[in-house]
């Protein structure tokens, strides 16, 4: 589809959708150069040390936000929590009193409907980002987007990425593959009963779809998240490393450090990872993988 292109009533109607948590249209973190990441609603983990709990279910309409909203920009019609986007206010308090982990101020947009905001800011992105919560559960969206992106002569030069848990089974990363130029992976822990304590499920299909993604030349970058005396990466360097050390020279590496700032719950009490904790880690994993690795800029 390009500019010229109009997209009648119907065509609208039947295209694929997807439910939006959030939109930033620069970011200089989130993928190569500048970019403009979607985050998606939605997750299939339930990590202890999730920054954004919020993105994790759906809204289940049960009104508890509707109250506290300052700016009245939420009401509860026919059932259902309704968002008045023109009203709010952006203080994320419906966030914060939310006892299910879910967000409120969710949009549903279509491929159209991205496609224009992309075309708005195309002139200052080197690409697209899908995020989350985990964005493959809306893979069928994400695929329609990417193939419409490289369809499309003013767009095709964005690059599209995924950020992503990495539990999508093989034969979605197939599918999307064609469209896909680079995929970020979380490997959260190595010992599947350490990953299963920390997000809810064992990491086997992680594993699986970093090195299906190395196969495939899509994996762009592999994120460890070091949570010092919690996760087993630390205690477990030897078999991280040489499992990192096996993959392509081409795949980034950055390493993590977990902080308080949106987290919930008994995460709050785990210590925070410094810049000793980091740097000692950093330490122990070179011996292993003799490359360069992103470390945190900052320590929060």
């Amino acid at each position: 589809m390009t500019a010229a292109v109009a997209v009648t009533a119907t065509e609208k109607h039947s295209e694929r959708s997807a439910k939006v948590s959030r939109i930033l249209t620069f970011s200089c973190v989130d993928g190569p150069g500048n970019r403009l990441v979607i985050f998606l609603q939605g997750c299939n983990f339930n990590c202890k040390n999730c920054h954004n709990p919020h993105t994790i279910n759906h809204c289940n309409h049960c009104g508890d936000c509707v109250a506290p909203c300052p700016a009245g920009a939420l009401s509860l019609q026919a059932g259902k929590v309704v968002w008045d986007s023109a009203r709010c206010t952006g203080c994320d308090l419906c966030l914060d009193v939310c006892p299910h982990q879910a967000n409120p101020k969710i949009d549903q947009m279509s491929v159209s409907d991205m496609l224009a905001l992309i075309r708005r800011h195309h002139l200052f992105l080197s690409g697209i980002t899908v995020s989350g919560g985990e964005a493959t559960l809306q893979l069928p969206f994400i695929i329609a987007l990417f193939r419409a992106i490289k369809a499309d002569s003013e767009l095709k030069h964005l690059t599209c990425f995924i950020d992503s848990n990495g539990e999508l089974p093989l034969s979605g990363w197939d599918k999307v593959a064609p469209w896909l130029d680079g995929a970020m992976i979380d490997l959260k822990a190595w010992q599947a009963a350490t990953h299963h304590w920390l997000v809810g499920r064992d990491n086997h299909k992680v594993l699986a779809s970093i090195r299906h993604l190395a196969s495939l030349g899509k994996l762009h970058e592999v994120r460890l998240l070091h949570i010092p005396g919690k996760s087993d990466l630390e205690v477990e360097v030897a078999a991280v490393g040489e499992f990192l050390a096996s993959l392509p020279e081409s795949v980034g590496i950055r390493l993590n450090a977990f902080g308080h700032h949106g987290v919930v719950g008994e995460a709050l009490e785990w210590s925070k990872c410094t810049r000793a904790d980091m740097e000692r880690f950093h330490s122990l994993l070179y011996q292993y993988v003799r490359r360069p690795m992103v470390l945190p800029a900052v320590y929060v």
